[in-house]
């Protein structure tokens, strides 16, 4: 007898459905399982012959052949223990079942128990696409299912029990979603802006950064604050949309990385990779192609402590997603691309001892190894970073201060005003904040008048930028003014942004 299930994978970030055929013939028993199966799905054959057996059920003595399609996509992973299992026993006439509206994924234990399998939400969302009126899932996975409305999710402990669901003689509850996705509660974070002493200047080039989707480097002496400082912006950042968290959630439910109990990512993501990271582990890749750490950054910050220390190779695959916003990986096989939209926040040591320019400290550096140690970032990677600021030592004064500073809460209201004017201004368009402008957009919202102009053409001659540069004066620009509640880009707004170009420091 011929059995058919429908089960799913994932390609990328997007679900292909994937039809599990099972078919029982003569000759000598074996199960083969065929459909580009990788490792993984090859040993579901001893995984699902144990499930079945110790479930209360006979295992077909026959020749068992079950067939993967379609044919040529790549099958990874053990989410098709599931399907395989019940197709055996719907072509051996164990289980009577009108399964064709279905969607199984699952993995299987030896005692038939049903385990936790990556990349829930796009095949959920892919069943719901394909109408699909049911899923069943594995119940540690039915919280993430939930996310997706208009689906029915039952959520399976064990094969015995979905079985008997399955005949009518003990049905299982659908799982009713119990969260609550309110935009106006703030997440908790840890680290609080009032709580760093001194560095105003930077809190404030922070909170530029914040407003516009801006990059910055932080560049000072050791101890001087730049990674509490860092670990500090996703405090400031307006809180996530649920589209926007249902984007984040998708990623790390691929890469399997959602934490226990948490269906739902609330929080932007902060990634702060160790400068030993390879490109592959940055950008995503791999033989099955997953998401790196860019995407992982997704609508959050992608924090690079000692930036040169990174492999100058491993950072110039940054260019390319800084300016779109995605990266593509590409293969033999074809092509996969990831959401890459974060803030870089990175931070550096000015030379190898971390003390040049330092008034208290004396350098140890030759001007020769000062001049090799920042050349280790190249110049077009510097010229699209928005936001350069030196970050002091602090003095004792303000050390020993123990008044607060200004919480993350106040300067996190500001910042979202700044970007409800953007997204006003934006509104029927692909952009979200200042950074992702154009030159279309930059000419069309970034107007100065005469003394901009003459302040504008001054410091192209004295900094010798380049037309990026320009551009990103302006866009710095216009978000210092949105910050502001200006409407006009003022001669101001453009002496604050051009202060944060960077300058040469040795």
């Amino acid at each position: 007898m011929l059995a058919k299930v429908t089960s799913c994978a994932v390609v990328g970030l997007e679900g292909a459905i994937v039809e599990v055929e099972v078919d029982t013939g003569r000759g000598l028993p074996s199960l083969t399982i065929v459909g580009l199966p990788d490792a993984a799905v090859k040993e579901s054959s001893e995984r699902v012959r144990s499930a079945i057996r110790n479930s209360g059920f006979f295992y077909p003595n026959k020749r068992l052949t079950v067939n993967l399609a379609p044919a040529d996509l790549r099958k990874e992973g053990p989410a098709y223990d599931l399907p395989i299992a019940v197709g055996i026993l719907v072509a051996s006439e164990q289980l009577t079942a009108d399964i064709s509206s279905s969607l199984f994924v699952g993995e299987l234990s030896l005692d038939g128990s049903v385990r936790h399998v990556r990349g829930i939400l796009p095949m959920v969302n892919l069943a719901k696409e394909r109408n699909l009126e049911t899923v069943y899932v594995p119940a540690e996975d039915a919280p993430e299912a939930a996310l997706i409305p208009g689906v029915e999710v039952i959520p399976v402990e064990s094969l015995a029990s979905l079985v008997a669901h399955l005949q009518g003689m003990e049905p299982i509850e659908p799982y009713k979603p119990d969260f609550n996705f309110d935009e106006d509660e703030a997440p908790a974070y840890g680290t609080d802006m009032a709580h760093i002493r001194g560095q105003e200047h930077v809190k404030r080039a922070l909170e530029v950064a914040a407003a516009g989707g801006h990059n910055i480097l932080m560049v000072g002496p050791p101890g001087a604050g730049k990674t509490l400082l860092a670990r500090s912006v996703p405090s400031i950042l307006p809180k996530l949309t649920i589209e926007e968290a249902l984007e984040v959630t998708r990623i790390y439910s691929v890469a399997d990385m959602l934490p226990p109990g948490v269906p739902l990512i609330r929080h932007r993501p902060f990634r702060a990779p160790h400068h030993t990271i390879s490109q592959a582990g940055l950008v995503g890749g791999g033989r099955w192609p997953r998401p790196g750490e860019i995407s992982l950054a997704h609508h959050g910050v992608l924090f690079l402590d000692e930036l040169p220390e990174f492999g100058m190779r491993t950072l110039e695959v940054l260019r390319q997603p800084m300016e779109d916003h995605v990266v593509t990986i590409s293969r033999a096989q074809g092509s996969l691309t990831f959401p890459a939209n974060f803030m870089l926040v990175a931070a550096m040591n000015p030379c190898p001892c971390g003390y040049f320019g330092d008034p208290t400290h004396e350098c140890t550096c030759s001007p020769a190894m000062v001049s090799r140690y920042q050349k280790r970032i190249s110049g077009p990677l510097l010229d699209r970073i928005d936001i350069h600021i030196e970050v002091p030592r602090v003095e004792y004064e303000k050390l020993a201060d123990d008044r607060l500073g200004e919480t993350s809460a106040l300067i996190r209201q500001r910042v979202e005003a700044a970007r409800e004017r953007q997204r006003r201004r934006f509104a029927g368009t692909h952009l979200t904040c200042n950074a992702d402008m154009g030159p279309a957009e930059v000419r069309e919202y970034c107007q100065v008048d005469e003394a901009g102009r003459s302040l504008l053409k001054a410091a192209m001659r004295q900094l010798a930028m380049s037309a990026r540069a320009f551009h990103r004066i302006l866009k710095l620009a216009r978000t210092i003014a949105d910050l502001e509640g200006s409407e006009r880009i003022e001669t101001h707004h453009l002496a604050e942004a051009i202060q944060y170009r960077p300058r040469r420091r040795a």
